[in-house]
């Protein structure tokens, strides 16, 4: 569900995909690239695609380049199938995210920068407000948003375990029902690509 050729012209025009570049003028060994060395090395190595594939999750743009099947243009026996692919298109951008490295994650990043901020007040009450009487009581406060922080971490871990194997589960089938809506004549998978960003990609 990823269009190769796309992907190729984005790592090449798209400053966001710089390192992804550099990567590729590594492992080709020259400077002067065009886009069918770039798909072909998406093709060799799987590292690259898979970096792509991190530097959208991290800005929220989608990895999944097809659009919903219209439903209003596929026969009758068809209909079923292509109803469940749009169900699963649409789960599988919602949790695509969690697809992404827990300690990659802004979760992670939003957790440990919460508690930096504790921490700071934690210090700022003590020192800069005379309250030394207090310490071991604001240091307490301050134990037990760790402990939260490490609960709520534990529990968002887990949720980015279940949901991952959720849409490698789902990815695999829709890819199956796409071949299978393919081989029966109900679609032309070419024409569900998404070309370019769009709304509908991001």
């Amino acid at each position: 569900m990823i269009h190769l050729e796309r992907v190729a012209r984005e790592i090449k025009t798209i400053g966001l995909y710089d390192l992804v570049y550099q990567d590729v003028e590594k492992v080709l060994g020259k400077k002067s690239i065009e886009l069918i060395d770039i798909e072909q090395c998406l093709r060799t190595y799987p590292h690259i695609l898979e970096a792509y594939k991190q530097t959208n999750l991290e800005y929220n743009i989608s990895n999944i380049h097809l659009k919903n099947i219209d439903d209003k243009n596929v026969a009758f026996t068809c209909k079923e199938d292509v109803r469940r692919v749009n169900a699963n298109l649409s789960t599988l951008r919602e949790i695509e995210k969690y697809t992404l490295d827990f300690e990659q994650s802004s979760i992670l990043v939003i957790i440990m920068s919460i508690e930096f901020f504790v921490l700071f007040s934690v210090q700022y009450f003590i020192v800069l407000l005379n309250l030394k009487a207090w310490q071991w009581e604001i240091y307490g406060v301050f134990g037990l948003s760790v402990l939260w922080a490490w609960i709520y971490a534990k529990k968002e871990r887990k949720k980015f375990e279940q949901h991952a194997k959720t849409y490698e589960k789902l990815y695999n089938e829709t890819l199956h029902l796409l071949d299978d809506l393919e081989k029966r004549g109900c679609i032309d998978k070419k024409n569900l690509m998404i070309e370019q960003t769009s709304d509908e990609h991001i």
